[in-house]
């Protein structure tokens, strides 16, 4: 597999992939003055634009959402790519060849193909939508209609049928001015010249940016030689099953507007779904949820990770518990909240639309439980609770099940909900989950805990300053002066610290900023890649574009740098005279002493900081 990519052409990639043209073609951008753009957010909900591009600086940054970056950012936030993805994405466009250290061969991808495959994966999607109509298509119209969609849901859902021929879509893509090439590499055409498709009902598969990926396929025909029911597109350069989920274009927004994403099992079920008013249901294409899947939907919801609710639908049949007990044994890997909507007749959200209408959709969502109390309930119902011996060993099967609950602050009700299943004291319960944790081997999750624990080797989450805090002002100013003119500064960036800023998240930039010796051409894009974290990049954007108070002369830098630390002087003055209260000066004299001598130190101090402040103007 190829490596890291090289760091040549990926400054190269930035470079070429202006990011106004970028940003322009998801987004209506006009200009916004002092060489700023401005549009409707594509990551959110809004109505009054605060989504602004920085086209000299190579930012973006949403002030509703706090979404920001470098171009590279933008493509990984709208299409759901990763970081390599979206370099190749990019790269692709400007026609950059990708050289990869550190890794076996070459090149995954020649350059250009990602968007000829794109290209005729829309044509595919028109000749498919328009074959639908057709006379022999009668039969891809009769499933629809059987399953409760009419003509105008076929269309919003893309719905295609291929032709029985074998060759027709090749004739028709060959005819456009693809190679057959790459109709093959596209999982469009086979090795043997035959359309991968035919005779089946199709569903386009599409990123968050609503750029075709592949094709689901239903089978219809008796005569169909393909004996699965459902068939995907095989693994290409841009369609990756466990990277892509059906329904994401449309869900996109909504989910990051309700931070919640419901899982279902097909392509009809995000359908009935999506019509009955269920607009946040996507389905994983030919292969389980799994990790890369929850990535996806995480970087979608907008609110804190552990807020966001993560539904999966199942039967209430041994089919859907175990589905269940599959799902919970990853749950660990899934950011959000886990529940489940449990339909007990059976029935999957397609079938339980056209039996019970819209409403009974929309209920079996509302009606979710969270995934540990549905396991909890499937582990206490194999055991015999008529007997002593029944019950206990119910509560001992359960106690690793409640040890790895995310959220501490559920576990006692967790234990009391345990101990109502069981018909046992909650004192006794939680005794007796407590013995066999504490007897756990030194692989299985971590005990019962009071407090949140932090992973093992994990930093501390950052969290993206309040904007708006007015004692946050200066360092905030100090920052966007950093950020947008860091050759105003000395070289010693004015004597500032890190310890004069009070928020870590401002601390761990000017640390990253302190770090770099070279703050010529490029200077934010080299900041950002040494913070390495999500949270310090929106900052950095958030910075880059943000007006200045005054402009950035030596003078005022140091001026302002000045208010910043007596600040930190001002702090320290109050901190000591606190001790001094607390200090006897006859039982402690000599400490008092030097307490007292550091006081005056700082006064003194904070007075030349203060003239410096000031300064001549």
């Amino acid at each position: 597999m190829p490596g890291r990519i090289n760091d040549e052409d990926l400054t190269t990639v930035r470079d070429r992939s202006r990011i106004d043209e970028i940003v322009g073609t998801f987004v209506a951008l006009r200009n916004a003055g002092s060489g700023q753009l401005k549009g409707l957010c594509p990551f959110h909900d809004e109505k009054t634009p605060s989504f602004g591009v920085t086209p000299a600086k190579g930012f973006f940054y949403c002030f509703g959402c706090g979404k920001g970056g470098d171009v590279i950012d933008f493509v990984r936030e709208i299409n759901n790519m990763g970081f390599s993805e979206a370099v190749e994405w990019l790269a692709d466009r400007a026609g950059v060849q990708l050289r990869y250290e550190d890794g076996v061969g070459g090149p995954r991808v020649e350059p250009g193909l990602r968007m000829r495959i794109f290209e005729a994966n829309k044509a595919a999607e028109e000749f498919y939508a328009e074959h639908l109509g057709s006379a022999e298509a009668i039969v891809g119209r009769q499933f629809l209609a059987g399953r409760g969609f009419d003509r105008d849901a076929a269309e919003r859902f893309g719905c295609g049928f291929a032709p029985t021929s074998g060759r027709a879509l090749r004739d028709h893509l060959l005819a456009r001015g693809f190679t057959r090439d790459e109709l093959v590499k596209a999982g469009l055409v086979r090795e043997s010249g035959w359309d991968f498709f035919q005779g089946r009902l199709l569903w386009p598969i599409r990123d968050a940016g609503r750029t075709t990926l592949g094709f689901g396929a239903r089978r219809l025909l008796d005569d169909d030689r393909m004996p699965a029911k459902y068939l995907n597109t095989p693994e290409t350069p841009v369609y990756k099953k466990s990277h892509v989920l059906y329904g994401l274009d449309l869900a996109r927004t909504t989910i990051g507007k309700r931070n919640q994403a419901v899982v279902v099992e097909g392509y009809t079920d995000v359908m009935a779904c999506h019509l009955a008013g269920v607009e946040t249901a996507v389905a994983s294409c030919g292969t389980a949820f799994g990790p890369d899947h929850s990535k996806m939907l995480h970087r979608l919801m907008t609110a804190d990770a552990t807020s966001g609710e993560m539904i999966f639908t199942f039967d209430g049949d041994a089919a859907g518990q175990a589905a269940a007990l599959k799902v919970f044994a990853q749950d660990a890997t899934f950011a959000a909240q886990t529940y489940v909507a449990v339909e007990p007749s059976g029935l999957d959200p397609c079938d339980l639309r056209i039996q019970q209408g819209d409403a009974a959709v929309r209920e079996l969502v509302a009606r979710r439980q969270p995934l540990y109390r549905f396991v909890m309930r499937n582990i206490v119902g194999k055991h015999d609770l008529d007997r002593v011996e029944g019950r206990l060993s119910a509560v001992r099967e359960a106690a690793i099940l409640v040890s790895s609950v995310r959220d501490a602050s559920r576990v006692s009700g967790y234990l009391r909900e345990l101990a109502g299943m069981v018909g046992m004291d909650d004192a006794e319960v939680r005794v007796e989950v407590t013995r066999v944790i504490n007897r756990r081997p030194a692989d299985a999750p971590a005990p019962l805990a009071t407090e949140p624990a932090a992973t093992s080797g994990q930093q501390a989450m950052l969290v993206l300053p309040d904007p708006h805090d007015r004692r946050l002002q200066v360092e905030r100013e100090t920052l966007r002066l950093i950020v947008q003119e860091p050759t105003a500064f000395t070289d010693t960036f004015n004597d500032i610290t890190a310890e004069d800023f009070q928020h870590p998240t401002h601390a761990r930039l000017f640390e990253a900023a302190s770090g770099l010796a070279d703050r010529s051409t490029g200077w934010q894009q080299r900041l950002a890649d040494a913070l390495g974290d999500p949270v310090a990049d929106q900052l950095v954007a958030a910075l880059s574009v943000e007006v200045l108070q005054r402009e950035a002369s030596a003078d005022y830098v140091a001026r302002y740098s000045a208010r910043l630390r007596y600040g930190t002087v001002s702090r320290r003055i109050d901190a000591i005279k606190s001790w001094l209260q607390r200090t006897n000066p006859v039982d402690d004299a000599a400490a008092y002493n030097r307490g007292f001598a550091k006081l005056l130190e700082l006064e003194a101090r904070r007075r030349e900081l203060q003239a410096e402040a000031i300064g001549t103007e």
